[in-house]
């Protein structure tokens, strides 16, 4: 049989362009992001709509003057806003709650504005470096009930770190390795195994860690290793495998509704 000598360019030349196009749309989308961050720090972006859950993004100090970081964002802004509406939007389509993919906010943690929101997402809490009414308000913030998601963060000093900033805010309470069993992981979907896939390369296997109450509330879930928001921005995008994206989906939907239904 003779071979089309140049079949194999061609397919090359397709597979590069293809690259080339998802690299581009990915450049637009992050430097969108960035924009739409400062607009809404700027300009006070107005209340989300009246759902029955709102998705409130933590900024927190980050001990580097609120410098930017990684794709021009500080590490707290890391996936804004797409994380949010596309895990918002999932949402609302696949379960019956009030939701809308523009109920999502930013507040400071310095702020008594997070006591209006039981659900709490932190990004990049290997950068988190706490002041005095930080630790506070976020100490009160689980007294009356609330819950947080920590995402984006990897290695052995990153987790270190953030559990000394912990420890100012529980220094008595220490943090546990979460298993399957935990309602966490059934409240809407039936998560099967916690041997997830991380997004990008990281130093170690994802693992799922919590904080309780003294009655065994949980009071945080923790993604270490992982970064279930870069799922959730790219989901539109085929930056990331389809597999490991919707379990992404399917566990930041548990976190939803746990935080809706306790």
């Amino acid at each position: 049989m003779l071979r089309n000598p140049f079949f194999g360019g061609k397919v090359i030349f397709i597979l590069i362009a293809a690259i080339a196009l998802t690299g581009i749309f990915a450049s637009a989308q992050m430097q969108r992001g960035i924009q739409r961050l400062w607009n809404d720090l700027e300009s006070n972006r107005q209340p989300p709509p009246d759902t029955e859950f709102v998705f409130a993004r933590v900024q927190f100090s980050d001990g580097r003057g609120g410098g930017f970081a990684f794709r021009g964002l500080p590490g707290w802004a890391h996936d804004y806003p797409d994380a949010e509406e596309h895990i918002l939007q999932v949402a609302n389509e696949v379960t019956n709650a009030n939701l809308n993919k523009e109920s999502y906010v930013i507040v400071r943690l310095d702020s008594d504005e997070i006591f209006k929101y039981p659900f709490l997402y932190f990004s990049e809490v290997g950068e988190l470096n706490m002041n005095d009414q930080e630790i506070h308000n976020l100490r009160e913030h689980f007294n009356r009930g609330g819950f947080a998601m920590i995402d984006d963060f990897d290695g052995q000093y990153q987790l270190e770190w953030f559990l000394s900033q912990m420890k100012m805010v529980f220094p008595d309470r220490g943090f546990v390795e979460m298993t399957l069993d935990h309602p966490l992981f059934h409240t809407f979907y039936e998560i099967p195994t916690l041997k997830v896939e991380p997004p990008y390369e990281v130093p170690a296997p994802p693992k799922f860690y919590g904080y309780f109450d003294d009655k065994g509330r949980l009071l945080m879930i923790i993604n270490h290793n992982n970064d279930v928001g870069d799922f959730w921005e790219w989901i539109d995008q085929p930056i990331y495998p389809l597999e490991p994206s919707t379990v992404a989906l399917r566990f930041g939907i548990n976190y939803l509704m746990y935080t809706m239904t306790h």
